[in-house]
């Protein structure tokens, strides 16, 4: 059985006293498993990276930006490699797989820019023959710990920019499908990054414990599930580090009575059921205002018929599996609880059958959902798409706000006065006008509001070099000696 190793010091290290198994998601078979670090194996690999930090620190942008073109050549060179390696752990289909790459690339292309995101500024003669400028300087030894729905492309926003501000990297994927952070691992050593600069450590609780607590780690990334980010906000800003946690979401998708249906609901069928709504900016409540739930229900079901679902590997599939068996059946939960709480299942995607003992599920719409029932409330992450009837616009930006997160939103009108309103109105970090799920391209930065995010800052783009640099203000005087006086007295300006 193949065994996936960590990446320490610019070495594969594959032994270990535990190990973790990893399923192929459309057979259900185990074919690999993954050494998870102990709590020794985490401390060695941060000593790798303090020992690589002032190095790397010292090294020039010029030769920083050369690592980060050859990385994009290389990627781009072996995207189907990844992309195979990603649908055949998680189970999302090649396509979906290839266009998580590229939005990473984004991210390395953002990063080549580095002598100017790292630009500071400069004021002279701030006072008699004083100068002040400032500079942005790395925060050292960077955690980031990245999900198991988008295993290449946020360890590449999360390692880009932490990378290209000057620090060193330790990257704890997720056990569920680890493979492709040891490959893009490989492919920076491959650039040119020295041994040490960019870590790769599987585990579990015991290896995230040494990253929040250990006093070499100066700043911790994370993406996961709202408790779960909430509890590494705390835990790790209780250790004095920086921290930015991105948790969970429940996307709205409102549809106002003047909006193109039919693009509408080819949108919502996109949003909902693209990548098995296992991803944090899945539409997952659309809102239908006024008079059109009716016929915004019935196009969207005839489109839900003829979706086809299958192993990644197989160029007909649109949807893949589910990446485990118990996270389908808390899936396929939802949909069973539904109805007892007054919702009406409309498309029930437990009644598919799949010829595959993979984590296989039908996609499923569900109506009349109400704040309250647990369809609502929780963050499902699967292929279930509620539908919440609203009367006017102002209930429809109500039923946005009032909800815990705050992560995307989208609105479908031809009003551009109503779009243009929503977007003042509406409380969430980033916001579709016509676009299902409006993900920014790599050059602003992705997050949400409320408990969708915990920390300061959003993730990658002109947020991320905040994050990942301190500031420093240097004040300098060259007097003439001779003019040189002890003053006791409070600086003044002259």
């Amino acid at each position: 059985m193949e065994r996936i190793p960590h990446f320490i010091n610019g070495a594969l290290v594959s032994d270990a006293d535990r190990f973790g198994p990893v399923f192929n998601p459309a057979t259900g078979a185990q074919d690999k498993e993954v050494a998870l670090a102990s709590a020794s194996r985490v401390e060695e690999a941060i000593a790798a990276a303090q020992a690589a930090l002032p190095g790397w620190r010292a090294t020039s942008l010029a030769k920083r930006t050369n690592i980060f073109f050859r990385v994009r050549e290389l990627l781009t060179q072996r995207k189907s490699e990844l992309a195979a390696i990603l649908t055949s752990e998680h189970g999302k289909v090649l396509s979906d797989a290839e266009g998580e790459i590229s939005r990473g690339l984004e991210n390395i292309e953002f990063a080549t820019g580095l002598s100017h995101m790292l630009k500071g500024e400069r004021s002279e003669q701030v006072s008699s023959g004083v100068d002040v400028h400032s500079v942005r300087q790395p925060v050292g030894v960077v955690a980031c710990i990245t999900p198991f729905n988008f295993p290449a492309m946020v360890p590449l926003w999360m390692i880009g920019s932490a990378l290209a501000c000057g620090n060193t990297v330790l990257l704890k994927p997720s056990e569920k499908d680890p493979s492709s952070a040891v490959f893009i691992a490989q492919v920076f050593a491959e650039a040119g990054l020295p041994p040490g600069v960019l870590n790769v450590v599987h585990g579990d609780k015991e290896a995230v414990d040494v990253l929040l607590e250990h006093p070499g780690v100066k700043a911790v990334s994370f993406v996961g599930s709202t408790p779960i980010a909430q509890s590494i906000y705390k835990r790790a800003a209780d250790h004095g580090k920086r921290v930015q946690a991105l948790g969970g979401a429940k996307n709205h998708m409102v549809v106002l009575p003047d909006a193109d249906l039919d693009m509408a609901a080819d949108a919502a069928v996109s949003a909902a059921y693209g990548s098995a709504g296992e991803r944090c900016m899945a539409v997952s409540v659309l809102v239908a205002v006024g008079n059109i739930a009716d016929d915004l229900v019935k196009a969207i079901s005839t489109r839900m018929a003829d979706l086809k679902i299958g192993p990644g590997t197989d160029p007909a599939s649109q949807m893949g599996p589910l990446i485990t068996k118990e996270h389908r059946d808390r899936v396929a939960s939802y949909v069973a609880g539904a109805a007892d709480e007054g919702a009406t299942v409309v498309v029930d995607g437990r009644e598919q059958a799949f010829d595959s003992d993979g984590f296989f599920i039908g996609v499923s719409l569900v109506d009349h959902v109400k704040p309250g029932m647990k369809v609502y409330d929780d963050e499902i992450f699967g292929p279930v798409l509620s539908v919440v009837r609203a009367e006017s616009y102002s209930d429809a930006v109500r039923l946005v706000n009032d909800n815990e997160f705050g992560n995307g939103v989208a609105i479908f009108t031809r009003d551009g006065g109503a779009a243009r309103q929503f977007e003042f109105d509406v409380e969430a970090g980033m916001v579709g006008v016509n676009v299902p799920i409006p993900v920014p391209v790599g050059t602003f930065s992705f997050g949400g509001w409320k408990n969708s995010l915990f920390g300061d800052t959003h993730m990658y783009g002109p947020d991320s070099i905040r994050f990942y640099t301190r500031g420093k203000v240097v004040t300098t005087r060259w007097p003439d000696p001779s003019t040189s006086v002890i003053d006791l007295g409070f600086p003044q300006v002259d």
